[in-house]
């Protein structure tokens, strides 16, 4: 042990979120972290804020599939105080060092907890992509300010940070913390792109392009009909298949109906077989408007998947572009057009892309890695609280 530097016990943590539905990405980011915590040193648990109302919840069952701790706090509405006993609860219980925070909810609630159950208030940054009136004038410029206040912040891209320290957040508080995967789990299997396509109805001779993620404004799904659609005059062998469910799905449906491709455009739903679904596919696109650090980019990278992706949030810190993937501006459906012609036309190309961007995740966006990275943080908070204490036991007793 280095003089003067506390040493550090067994550390607590609870990973903290509140969401509906089947989430999003930081669900995997959360979730694959407790998977890969060092466990002879961290106790993390997975905490979800469930709304009862909320009755197409699925992520305990994601947390059962990969056996980590997992517990719920159950609210009426969102602003239910009855989570406050079941939180205080938990926090004894488990005796809970750190309260790792997700989004602008569960920061108001992990400041609050530091501030009355004495725990160290943590928030992990994935970026502010609702839509409602509400949460871009009330709640995120609130929770931009908040977090100006937080001991540490973890920002998933260069962008968020930059947004944090215009908003008054302390360069030295900030932490970039890049999105990682597990290329252990993501990669590509011999024979199992045969038998997903057989499965999914894809002859050999179509080309499939896959796209992941939340039916949400913020992704332009929309969008990508419209390129895709601009394309099957003169590509007829391509296929559109989106994976991933939310409250646009009817108009997404009539859109390809206006489009005229619904006999070309598959809308899977939520699916959690998402590692044999890119087996299947030819391609990937991501086409949001808003990112953090997007999952979807890391997955398709991870499974040698040629990609197209939209130049937004920390997307070009995960992806060089025209060295791992085609980055394109967003809003720009005649870019995306062109894109996804080249990826057709040109596979030795799109090959070569492809097969960088998987040794790029496998030296440098481990999960492994940026889980150790994450505990070094936490190792961080705690000795500082415990350093801090210790002076002030010495002043008291002075």
């Amino acid at each position: 042990m280095t003089r003067g530097v506390l040493p550090v016990q067994r550390i607590r943590v609870l990973e903290l979120r509140s969401v509906r539905g089947t989430g999003g990405g930081p669900e995997k980011t959360i979730m694959l972290g407790a998977a890969q915590a060092n466990r002879a040193t961290f106790d993390v648990i997975v905490c979800y804020i469930r709304d009862r109302r909320d009755d197409i919840f699925r992520l305990d069952e994601r947390a059962a599939g990969l056996n980590i701790p997992y517990v719920e706090v159950h609210e009426r509405h969102s602003f239910d105080v009855g989570i406050w006993p079941q939180l205080r609860r938990i926090v004894n219980e488990h005796q809970i060092d750190i309260v790792h925070a997700h989004d602008y909810k569960t920061n108001v609630i992990a400041w609050l907890m530091g501030k009355r159950m004495g725990v160290i208030p943590l928030s992990t940054s994935h970026g502010w992509a609702g839509e409602s009136a509400r949460e871009r004038w009330v709640y995120y410029p609130a929770d931009k300010r908040l977090l100006a206040h937080f001991p540490r912040v973890v920002a998933v891209s260069s962008t968020i940070r930059q947004i944090l320290l215009d908003h008054g957040g302390h360069a030295d508080r900030i932490v970039l913390l890049l999105n990682a995967i597990d290329s252990d789990d993501f990669k590509r299997v011999e024979g199992r792109r045969e038998t997903m396509r057989r499965e999914l109805g894809y002859p050999p001779d179509q080309f499939v392009v896959g796209a992941v993620g939340r039916l949400h404004p913020v992704k332009r799904f929309d969008l990508l009909m419209e390129a895709f659609a601009a394309l099957t005059p003169s590509h007829p062998q391509l296929r559109l298949a989106i994976v991933g469910d939310g409250s646009l799905r009817p108009e997404l449906e009539a859109h390809a109906a206006r489009l005229k491709i619904t006999d070309r455009c598959a809308l899977l739903g939520h699916r959690t077989d998402l590692v044999d679904l890119y087996q299947a596919f030819d391609m990937v696109v991501q086409s949001s408007e808003s990112e953090g650090a997007p999952n979807a980019v890391l997955e398709a990278m991870a499974m040698e998947a040629p990609l197209v992706a939209t130049d937004v949030g920390g997307t070009r810190e995960l992806a060089t572009p025209d060295v791992h993937a085609l980055i394109i501006p967003r809003h720009d459906v005649p870019a995306m057009t062109r894109a996804i012609a080249s990826i057709v036309d040109q596979p030795e190309a799109a090959r070569t892309r492809a097969q960088a961007a998987r040794r790029h995740v496998e030296a440098d966006l481990s999960f492994r890695a940026r889980t150790r990275r994450l505990e070094a943080l936490y190792e961080e908070l705690v000795r500082t609280r415990d350093a801090v204490g210790a002076i002030r036991g010495v002043q008291d007793h002075a």
